[in-house]
């Protein structure tokens, strides 16, 4: 489409209009006065030149903040699509023609030119699935399933098992201390015997 876009700088004529539609649309309308500035040499300063009227119409989540944003005499920077109306009057209010601007706005701020403003920004939350599906009635619960239940303890890992000491071993049976063997006829002993170690000596 060929449309005719525009910006416009001015101050808020009128109040804000807000409403919703019958299709459930919400829209924001207001009339916007712009008055041309020109520089006169004969007094040498800035003089008002002539005013003109628009009609802003604004739609949906912009509608929304132009109505909680917008005040009477506030400087606006308005862009939008540029509409050309005209129609006739009816009879009884003399049967002239009309013309009428209007603009379908898809921005809409304060004139910063002019004086400051705070932005806060507005959270939607989105719109799914989910929530547009019906939701199903859960069944009732019995009164053990109602019964709130404590927390179950987190089990622990697992801790290695002790491994069982090894017994000890028995002592060892003593062996008998051998007997000394008696010594048989002729037999001598060396010097320093003890006895422990019986030598025998042979008869001639």
């Amino acid at each position: 489409m060929n449309d005719t876009m525009v910006t416009l700088v001015g101050n808020a004529a009128t109040a804000v209009e807000h409403r919703q539609t019958t299709a459930g649309v919400t829209v924001a309308r207001f009339r916007l006065a712009a008055t041309s500035r020109r520089w006169d040499k004969a007094q040498e300063r800035w003089t008002d030149g002539e005013t003109s009227f628009y009609t802003v119409r604004s739609w949906r989540a912009l509608a929304d903040n132009v109505a909680a944003s917008v005040a009477v005499g506030e400087p606006l920077v308005v862009q939008g699509r540029l509409r050309l109306r005209e129609g006739e009057q009816s009879a009884e209010r003399g049967g002239q023609r009309w013309f009428s601007a209007e603009v379908d706005a898809v921005a809409i701020g304060h004139d910063l030119a002019r004086g400051t403003a705070a932005f806060r920004r507005v959270l939607r939350a989105a719109r799914t699935e989910g929530d547009l599906a019906p939701r199903s009635t859960p069944p009732p619960q019995s009164e053990e399933q109602a019964r709130p239940h404590p927390h179950p303890r987190s089990e622990s890992p697992e801790q290695p098992q002790p491994q069982p000491k090894p017994k000890p071993r028995p002592p060892a049976p003593r062996q008998p201390h051998p007997q000394a063997t008696p010594l048989s006829v002729g037999a001598a002993s060396t010097p320093g015997d003890t006895g422990n170690s019986p030598q025998t000596a042979s008869v001639p």
